[in-house]
């Protein structure tokens, strides 16, 4: 009956145009341990990281899908075990019975703790870990630590990114898993130093100093440590990447990239490892790479009198890796950025000081608008820059407007809480 309950609930909010986590929070005030009732199908998927874990969790669930799974997913990103219940639920028979062949579940890295062992994990993939809101979280070797925890008796497959030394060290936590790792090849974007906070500056196997040949972006590229630590054998590594053709190579084979960024070539690399420990052809995921899109203003493309660009940001390395992207137009352009501090963005905006804000200085930056709760905040961060065309718009829609007005492309980078209202606003004033 408390199946039955739920499922009515989020029908009716369905009708409503309403969805979210509610019934899935509701369904646990009822049940607390409701989690371990449900009947998982044989193949269940677990993507978790600082960044990039909807996207990757997406490609694999649309991979799945094009090999012929009935695959159910968090699309939306509701990542917490309330939005976590509420897909199952929703996707269960009475007898709890999950209707899908495969499940893949977008996790945050503080729930893994909470529903890892009641899920029945087959598949856990780890993309990456960098500092992001410190106020909930912590420092990340907090996060860590209790992903660790987890994993002493897990026998399912670990895939790792090879070039994250905070997420090799899992292996070592590990010993029952079947354990694969991905990485990328140095390549036009590479560097043989970095300047970038970086959280990978020492081994956590003996605390020696890591030796890197080569960084993509800030403490992911390939390492090593006097003790071995970093000497792994990686299966699924992309030797050769082709920018201006949006197509890189793996194990002899080339594919297409779903967007010509670094960040977006090792969530290809996470796809292709996960589908082929799963058993499933490199074709169908290669085959979503093509026609992949980002979408809900992760990189969304508008028409507000001219190209406006949206994307999220949330910590200083996803802000950098957005910034380049940015600077890659070298025509004159707008940036609007609007930050929040607001719970799920993290009330601690101290991040912004780590992030490199001078990456958007050049001729062609004509102006930045700085919007949102603490709009004063990144205006001063910019103005430390040296910046001093800087325009302050307490009201997000106020600069929307204003962006519109000018003839130069825009670009707008929102923290979590902003970009979906400035998602409504842009899509209102788009041709």
């Amino acid at each position: 009956m408390k199946l039955l309950l739920i499922k009515g609930i989020h029908f009716l909010l369905s009708l409503m145009g309403r969805g979210g986590s509610l019934p899935g929070t509701i369904a646990l005030k009822m049940d607390a341990d409701i989690l371990k009732k449900f009947k998982m199908p044989k193949k269940v998927i677990m993507v978790t990281g600082t960044n990039g874990k909807t996207t990757t969790s997406n490609l694999i669930v649309e991979s799945f899908a094009k090999a012929g799974y009935r695959v159910i997913g968090n699309r939306k990103g509701d990542n917490l075990k309330e939005g976590i219940v509420t897909l199952l639920c929703t996707h269960s028979s009475l007898r709890y019975e999950v209707q899908a062949d495969v499940v893949v579940l977008e996790v945050d890295e503080l729930t893994v703790m909470r529903v890892f062992k009641d899920l029945g994990v087959t598949t856990f993939v780890v993309n990456n870990f960098f500092r992001d809101q410190l106020d909930r979280a912590g420092e990340m070797e907090t996060i860590v630590r209790r992903i660790e925890s987890v994993l002493d008796d897990y026998e399912g497959h670990l895939i790792l990114n090879a070039n994250d030394p905070n997420v090799v060290r899992l292996a070592d936590s590990a010993k029952k898993a079947d354990i694969h790792y991905y990485g990328v090849g140095k390549n036009e974007v590479s560097s043989e130093t970095s300047n970038e906070a970086s959280e990978g500056k020492f081994c956590p196997r003996c605390g020696r100093s890591l030796h890197y040949d080569y960084y993509q972006y800030s403490h992911i590229g390939k390492f090593v440590c006097e003790c071995g630590f970093g000497k792994n054998d990686i299966e699924y590594f992309v030797d050769a990447i082709d920018y201006e053709n949006e197509t890189f190579t793996m194990n002899q084979k080339t594919y297409h990239s779903f967007q010509n960024a670094i960040y977006a070539i090792y969530n290809c690399a996470a796809v292709l490892c996960c589908m082929g420990v799963n058993g499933v052809s490199d074709e169908c995921a290669n085959e979503v790479f093509k026609t992949f899109t980002m979408h809900k203003g992760r990189n969304e493309s508008f028409d507000l009198n001219g190209k406006c660009l949206l994307n999220l940001v949330k910590n200083p390395t996803g802000a950098n890796e957005v910034m380049k992207a940015i600077m890659k137009n070298h025509e004159d352009k707008n940036v609007m950025i609007i930050l929040n501090d607001h719970d799920q963005d993290g009330r601690d905006v101290s991040w912004i000081w780590d992030a490199h804000f001078d990456l958007l200085i050049d001729e062609h930056t004509k102006r930045v608008l700085c919007s949102g709760t603490r709009a004063y905040d990144i205006a001063l961060r910019m103005k430390y820059e040296g910046y001093e065309n800087i325009e302050v718009y307490e009201r997000v829609e106020d600069g929307i407007v204003r962006l519109k007005e000018l003839k130069e492309d825009a670009y707008v980078i929102a923290t979590y809480t902003a970009l979906q209202s400035t998602r409504s606003i842009i899509r209102r004033h788009a041709s």
